[in-house]
């Protein structure tokens, strides 16, 4: 294994990039942060992990905030501000890890340890997992999709200089309904093992 790894996995809602960045952290023996990593750092600052995670990946307010000389008064901008802080700490001092979302392609860009990934589905596959996992309509799942993907797409636009999905942000895009959830991380893990004999 590298000296040190960093896996940033962006996807799609419904896709599954959440199992496959489970997955792979599991497979390469690496700590797996996605808003697990809010107790931490609500436990390090001695705040509530409820509206830290209230907050999560939320795009700040723009009419119910305001800024004053580069500060402002959201607090989905200062729970994002954290949790980025906290990333790059860990980044900074050596730690390997995978990530779920958070911006850490844009974030850690250039980064030699990072390798950025990014999962889409074919939106029936989408619909379909999302009716099973969240015991949902068809018209519900289709609501949730739209919701959150608008919501990630936000999210990141407003803290990055590089567009959310934009294929060119990433080591890899790939559609996993072509080859379902295990050969997508078979095939990512290829990559990324890869990249590293590359590299050593």
């Amino acid at each position: 294994m590298a000296e040190q790894l960093i896996i940033s996995i962006g996807r799609e809602y419904g896709s599954g990039g959440h199992r496959i960045a489970e997955k792979l952290a599991k497979r390469l023996s690496l700590p797996f942060y996605d808003r697990n990593m809010l107790d931490e750092i609500a436990s390090e600052k001695n705040l509530s992990q409820h509206d830290f995670h209230l907050y999560d990946e939320s795009p700040r307010k723009l009419f119910s905030s305001r800024s004053v000389r580069g500060f402002n008064n959201s607090p989905e901008d200062a729970v994002a501000r954290m949790q980025f802080d906290f990333l790059k700490r860990k980044a900074e001092q050596g730690e390997s890890f995978v990530i779920v979302g958070r911006c850490l392609e844009d974030i850690l860009k250039g980064y030699d340890a990072l390798m950025s990934f990014f999962i889409i589905a074919d939106f029936e596959t989408k619909l379909n997992r999302i009716q099973k996992i969240r015991g949902v309509s068809k018209e519900e799942a289709e609501a949730l999709i739209r919701k959150h993907d608008k919501k990630r797409q936000a999210y990141h636009n407003y803290y990055c200089q590089t567009k959310w999905g934009d294929a060119r942000n990433y080591d890899l895009t790939v559609n996993c309904s072509r080859l379902g959830l295990a050969i997508t991380t078979d095939l990512l893990e290829g990559f990324i093992r890869a990249r590293i004999r590359e590299q050593s």
